[in-house]
């Protein structure tokens, strides 16, 4: 019975052990589900997601990667809002913060004839006090230094770009200089159109090839002196001799003037400063429109001074009437002289003097001269202007020619100095000048003249072509020109090269030549010599097979004289492919060497090739060669051996 009793005693504790225990574990799973999910909901509600919620027990761990240390902060003080803060585990992290990015450097410079500014960030690398002092002596003016300096490497072409621009700002009295790493910009002034190709021609050839340089020099009106304009009606037509005005809006009123009174041919007139008055298109116009009344003659302006010349035989009461009404209609600056010509008697005989200039430079003086001192004046006069052994003369001493006869002899002689061939021809009523220039502004230049050293009444006729081909600076072919050129050339040949080296094949040496027959009249070109292979291979072999293969041809061009200070030559591998590498043609297009103009801010696809252009080319227009402007890289052939270069 005892026995009983103690066995149930036992039983009883047992069983409300058990109990016990599963009441606490129980109590424990409820406290760590409700913890858990209050801490969860409460995180979520405030966006941090991010976090991880896990309850051990009565602890509750907290983990995940918070973006910042003020969002771990927040995430742990809600967490302490739900429970006890002592039964939270902190096992948050933080993302690694990113490293500072370097800042943006940079300098802009401001010249002109005060002085000079400096302005922007630098590295501290920059030898700051070495930059101050170079300004200082290339520029002869006052420095002042607002540069400041960050503590960081210097990027790429940082170096290049500054050292040209403390150059460039020397040469440049009025000019803004904008530096970046691997660019510089100039904004500048130059006196004349002359100077800013000059300007822009010296600043292309000092580059590093690597800069990207933007140029944008402008050139003010040039100062016209005397400011001439002189229009001819004669049997040939209405043409100008000499044509200037003082804006754009008073060139196109004086032509359209010019073409009511008969011009049909060319509209050139200059823009310059220096007009007289304010009133000179309103005197032009009038002045022409006389002229044309009368039927014939000229009509010249120097400065204020305007000079009507009749032509032979016009009725002198039409003249009366027409120069009556062109005083009372010219402004007040304004004074005409009006010439009404006498008919010469046949039976004086011709006074006449011939200047011949030829093609080859050999000039002939020919005709009448007032004294053997005249003679020797003007013979000495053309050798100065064309050379001592290019002159022969001719001329004759006679008596009774007019007074200002030396006078027109050597201003005649002058003005056959700015034609590359013609013949100038002076008689006792006027002055004749025909021949060829390759300057455009040769009619206006000599007009010019013969009004400025003879005055605005003297009766002279010009007749000067301008011949494209006789003119340097048309004659050079533009860059976008030579691309297209070089791009015809290797659209039908190939650069080959000898299998898996950078030798290029004999039968490409021909190639070669034509190239380089083309850059030679290129000028100063700006050109990236580009070297391509396929991906067979190791793509570290291949590129530097393509670099090796860009300065090969780079070689062959320096070998063939071709100035190549302003080339590079950079090697691409197998990264810019023109087509797929999954066939033989396709790999073979892709072994390539290509030529590319260096431009400043190219806004054209960068992934676009020459030969994808070519190619499309020939698909739409194929009887049409490629202009310049369809085509953005002038490519040069691929290797055309069985084996890439990558072998």
């Amino acid at each position: 019975m005892r026995l009983s009793v103690f066995s149930l005693t036992l039983a009883f504790f047992v069983v409300a052990g058990v109990f016990s225990l599963l009441v606490a574990n129980a109590s424990v799973k409820l406290v760590e589900d409700t913890s858990e999910i209050a801490v969860r909901d409460m995180l979520d509600e405030n966006n941090l997601t991010w976090a991880e919620v896990e309850a051990d027990g009565l602890r509750v761990i907290l983990a995940g990667e918070a973006p910042t240390e003020a969002l771990r902060f927040r995430a742990l003080s809600l967490t302490g809002s739900v429970v006890d803060s002592a039964r939270i585990i902190d096992e948050l992290t933080i993302t690694a913060a990113a490293p500072v990015a370097p800042p943006r450097f940079s300098v802009e410079i401001l010249r002109n004839t005060a002085g000079v500014s400096i302005i922007g960030l630098i590295p501290a690398s920059t030898d700051r006090e070495s930059v101050i002092e170079r300004f200082g002596e290339m520029s002869m003016v006052p420095v002042s230094d607002l540069l400041e300096t960050a503590d960081y490497p210097a990027p790429a072409g940082w170096e290049d770009a500054l050292a040209f621009a403390v150059n460039a700002a020397g040469d440049l009295p009025r000019a803004k200089l904008s530096v970046d790493a691997g660019r510089v910009e100039i904004t500048g002034i130059a006196d004349s159109a002359e100077d800013k190709a000059e300007m822009e021609r010296k600043l292309r050839r000092a580059a590093p090839p690597a800069l990207r340089l933007s140029l944008n020099i402008t050139a003010p009106r040039p100062v016209i002196t005397p400011f001439t304009l002189r229009f001819v009606i004669d049997e040939a037509g209405a043409r100008f001799d000499a044509c200037s005005a003082d804006t754009e809006a008073a060139r196109m009123q004086i032509l359209k003037a010019a073409t009511a009174a008969g011009l049909n041919g060319s509209n050139r007139c200059t823009v310059g400063m220096g007009v007289p008055g304010r009133n000179w298109t309103e005197a032009v116009e009038v002045a022409i429109k006389a002229l044309s009344e009368l039927g014939g003659g000229s009509v010249t302006f120097s400065n204020a001074d305007v000079t009507l010349v009749a032509a032979e035989g016009t009725a002198p009461d039409l003249f009366d009437k027409i120069v009556g009404e062109l005083e009372n209609a010219l402004p007040e600056v304004f004074v005409l002289n009006a010439v009404l010509p006498e008919t010469p008697e046949p039976s004086l005989g011709p006074a006449e003097f011939f200047a011949t200039l030829s093609p080859e430079g050999q000039v002939q003086l020919r005709g009448r001269l007032p004294d053997e001192k005249m003679r020797e004046v003007a013979h000495s006069f053309a050798q100065a202007k064309f050379g001592t052994g290019n002159v022969y003369t001719a001329a004759r001493v006679v008596d009774g020619l007019p007074a200002d006869w030396p006078l027109r002899v050597l201003t005649g002689i002058e003005a056959l100095g700015v034609l590359n061939s013609g013949v100038v021809r002076i008689t006792a009523e006027s002055i004749a000048l025909t021949g060829k220039s390759g300057n455009p502004d040769a009619s206006d230049l000599t007009a010019r003249l013969f009004a400025d050293k003879l005055g605005g009444e003297q009766s002279f006729e010009i007749d000067v072509t301008y011949v494209e081909a006789l003119d340097p600076t048309a004659a050079l072919p533009t860059a976008e020109e030579c691309e297209a050129q070089i791009a015809q050339i290797v659209q039908q040949s190939k650069i080959n090269f000898e299998p898996g080296s950078a030798t290029i094949d004999a039968s490409a040496l021909s190639v070669m030549d034509e190239i380089a027959l083309v850059l030679k009249t290129c000028g100063d070109l700006r050109l990236e010599i580009q070297g391509h292979t396929d991906s067979q291979g190791r793509e570290e072999m291949n590129l530097a097979l393509s670099q090796a293969r860009a300065e090969s041809v780079l070689n062959e061009l320096r070998a063939r004289r071709v100035l190549t200070g302003s080339f590079i030559a950079k090697g691409y591998g197998e990264a810019t492919p023109i087509a797929e590498n999954g066939t033989e043609e396709g790999r073979e297009a892709n072994r390539r060497i290509e030529f590319r103009l260096i431009r400043p801010d190219s806004a054209a696809n960068e992934s676009e090739t020459a030969l994808e252009t070519l190619a499309e080319s020939s698909d739409t227009e194929a009887t049409e060669t490629p202009s310049a402007e369809d085509i953005e890289e002038t490519g040069a052939a691929e290797d055309g051996e069985e084996g890439s270069g990558d072998e």
